[in-house]
């Protein structure tokens, strides 16, 4: 009897001790699960829209001056726009320190006036940056210094004077050894910006709706050298004279701008509208404009020599022309007094019954 008792109350023993072990499992995978969600789906910036589906966080229109710290670790893409990021500060998107996961990263309508040096620093797998309609003023020399991996920067209508005299700086091959697609459309561009082409391993270049009027000799032969490239250019107010004579030539025999055909003269008036590829080789012959221009001087020139000539010839002669133009003077005088004469006898009716 008292042994069936001890084994039962083993028995019993373990049971409750089974219990308490299933508790205390439940609560802790509770605590997990709690923790694990607080830290993925319930920390959104504020905001913020989340769609971890798609690995986006889109935050619009806010009154943060500073970029959202508290982004998802799983975030792919990050679109911010329409907020008062006046400033973007070095390592403004890294997280406690650490890289993040980014691959896309939208900043247009933010009101960004400086990017200081290291500004995306962690950003290694980012493949495109878009910065446009921003009010760039100042852009280090190291601003994009990390982004190893980034294939496409826009900064479309978002270039200040200042800002475009820093782009050469900026974008170079230690911090962009991997850009393919470069944008700066709608920057008011007087000229291609003087950026190392050959350090990059760039495939296209836009330039359209700036203020480029002409494309001189040495820029085509830049173009030349750098066939990979296809630049954009539609959308400028190009001067068609003399001037453009290597580019219409260059735009006539490569195939290295895509939208050559949309290419159209502003200047001069009797050219507008016209499209570069179809004005006339003479239209942009340096030699022949030359030439004319040239002709109009030297018949200018023979013209004065004749008016000269014949002044002179009438200062020589001045005492004969004078004689002459008495006796022409005298002759007219004569020739009136005869008509007036005649007149007098015609008109007196006395004279006229004597002659009867």
């Amino acid at each position: 009897m008292r042994k069936k008792m001890w084994i039962f109350h083993r028995v019993d023993h373990s049971k409750c001790f089974f219990l308490i072990w299933n508790q205390c499992l439940y609560y802790a995978a509770v605590a997990c699960l709690l923790f694990s969600t607080v830290r993925t789906d319930v920390a959104c910036p504020e905001d913020c829209i989340c769609a971890r589906d798609s690995g986006t966080v889109t935050c619009r229109d806010g009154k943060d001056t500073e970029v959202p710290g508290d982004i998802p670790e799983w975030t792919s893409t990050l679109i911010l726009k329409g907020r008062n990021i006046s400033t973007l500060q070095r390592g403004a998107f890294m997280s406690n320190g650490t890289e993040t996961e980014l691959t896309t990263l939208s900043l247009s309508y933010n009101g960004i006036r400086v990017i200081e040096h290291y500004a995306f620093l962690g950003l290694a797998r980012l493949h495109l940056l878009d910065l446009s309609h921003n009010s760039l003023e100042f852009i280090s020399a190291r601003a994009f210094h990390g982004l190893l991996e980034l294939r496409s920067l826009y900064l479309n209508h978002s270039l200040l004077p200042p800002a475009t005299e820093q782009l050469s700086n900026a974008l170079s091959t230690q911090s962009l050894p991997n850009l393919h697609r470069l944008e700066l459309a709608g920057n008011m561009l007087k000229h291609i910006p003087q950026i190392r082409l050959d350090m990059h391993n760039l495939h296209a270049l836009v330039l359209i709706n700036n203020s480029i009027e002409s494309i001189g000799g040495d820029n085509v032969t830049t173009l030349y050298q750098h066939r990979r490239i296809r630049f954009y250019l539609s959308l400028n107010p190009f001067r068609c004279n003399c001037e453009l004579e290597a580019f219409y030539y260059w735009l006539k025999n490569s195939s290295q701008c895509p939208d050559a055909g949309r290419l159209v003269c502003s200047e001069p008036e009797s050219r507008r509208g016209v499209p570069v590829e179809k004005l006339r080789e003479e239209d942009v012959d340096c030699m022949n404009e030359n030439l004319e221009a040239v002709s109009y001087v030297f018949l200018g020139l023979v013209l004065a020599l004749i008016g000269l000539v014949f002044l002179m010839v009438l200062y020589l002669n001045r005492g004969g022309i004078k004689r002459w133009l008495n006796n022409i003077r005298d002759a007219c005088r004569d020739q009136m007094e005869v008509y007036h004469y005649r007149y007098e006898q015609d008109s007196d009716p006395r004279l006229s019954n004597v002659a009867v």
